[in-house]
């Protein structure tokens, strides 16, 4: 592994790309080769995840066969295996190697013994993309089993990556949604020039503008976002999150403000992004094709998160025994009989074909709202 300034400097080439508020592929191709500079690898795998549910969303793989993915779903939600990424979700590190939770004997994981072991893979080095406790997605490592075993240091490594991916996952899902989204409800795009006049905007930034108490065609910006440019200036290589503001407009809502760099222009570009602020404790609503109830959705999507009963009956301020209702209700609608089993036909049914069909996320990390999936998964 790498070690001293040359590690530094590869960190710091990550956290720039990943600041660039580049599209999946091509954050992928700029993280992953400079990844395995650090951290060499047999095999890995990459995701999006839904911060809702989590969920993964995209999958992208290298030297792991396309037909071990339903075996991966199946593993993750319906079998009691080590080192799954909702339990990973919840660790304050979030990351962890299949020997340290199996103690060195990997042949206790059902995932080795399946699918690891005839690969020739031993290993694997798991990691959640979180940041400001945000899941934006997931990786994971492989090792043959004639390689060395993942280091303390290279879990660090990784550890200090993840959220720089994460943020630039959330930054290239903002910067898609400002292309894909109607300007009437959708983000809007402001991109300045290095002395910090406006180089451009998209039309849904003029709404926003007025709304800051600037001017529509930005002759005079708003303060928060000359503001958060400035700070963007200031910002040290390896902090982990771009700037970002929540500031409330004279209509009354609140609206959050990101910034990035720009790298698809020939010189220096600030992006600054703002959209609606939308209550955090407030889970997207999913499963609306079951007819479940507000309240039988939100318990469905902690349920994903993996949260156990006497969690989610804290969380929402209800008793376990009315969470244990709503589970019934949950169960009984979507013809069920377990949460794992919840968790699969939730993945399998709204998910998978999204996933199949390469449908586009929102800024949210779950996929538009309101599209249809675009076939059906064979065998659902």
């Amino acid at each position: 592994m790498l070690t001293g300034p040359a590690l530094d400097n590869l960190a710091a080439a990550v956290a720039r790309a990943c600041r660039s508020g580049l599209d999946p592929d091509a954050l992928r191709a700029e993280v992953l080769p400079r990844l395995r500079k650090a951290v060499p690898v047999d095999a890995l795998w990459w995701a999006a995840a839904d911060p809702a549910t989590l969920l993964f969303t995209r999958s992208y793989r290298e030297e792991l066969p396309e037909e071990s993915g339903p075996y991966f779903v199946e593993n993750e939600f319906l079998r009691h295996d080590v080192n799954k990424w909702t339990d990973l979700a919840h660790d304050p590190a979030g990351v962890r190697t299949l020997m340290q939770a199996t103690d060195g004997r990997p042949a206790r994981s059902d995932r080795y013994r399946d699918i690891f072991a005839p690969l020739g893979l031993q290993d694997e080095l798991r990691a959640v993309l979180r940041v400001r406790g945000t899941c934006w997605g997931y990786i994971c490592l492989h090792r043959e089993a004639a390689s060395a075993r993942f280091s303390a240091a290279e879990a660090r490594f990784v550890q200090q990556l993840a959220p720089h991916i994460a943020e630039g996952i959330r930054m290239g899902l903002l910067r898609q949604a400002c292309v894909l989204e109607s300007p009437a409800d959708g983000p809007g795009l402001v991109l300045l020039a290095a002395g910090g006049a406006v180089a451009g905007m998209n039309q849904a930034a003029e709404r926003w503008l007025e709304e800051l108490g600037g001017q529509p065609d930005g002759s005079d910006l708003p303060i928060e976002i000359s503001a958060l440019a400035t700070r963007l200036r200031h910002l040290k290589d390896l902090e982990p999150a771009m700037p970002r503001l929540r500031v409330r407009t004279r209509s009354g809502r609140w609206a959050v403000l990101h910034a990035s760099w720009l790298t698809t222009h020939a010189e220096e570009t600030i992006a600054v992004i703002v959209e609606e602020a939308a209550p955090a404790e407030v889970a997207p609503l999913i499963m609306t094709a079951y007819g479940l109830t507000g309240r039988e959705q939100t318990i469905a999507a902690l349920v994903c998160q993996g949260l156990p009963t006497r969690q989610i009956a804290g969380q929402l301020h209800l008793t376990t025994d009315t969470v244990q209702d709503h589970l019934k209700s949950v169960f009984d609608r979507t013809g069920v009989h377990s949460r794992g089993e919840l968790v699969a036909t939730i993945l399998q049914r709204d998910y998978l074909p999204h996933a199949i069909a390469g449908d586009p996320l929102n800024r949210s990390g779950a996929f538009t709202a309101g599209r249809p999936p675009s076939h059906p998964v064979p065998g659902a």
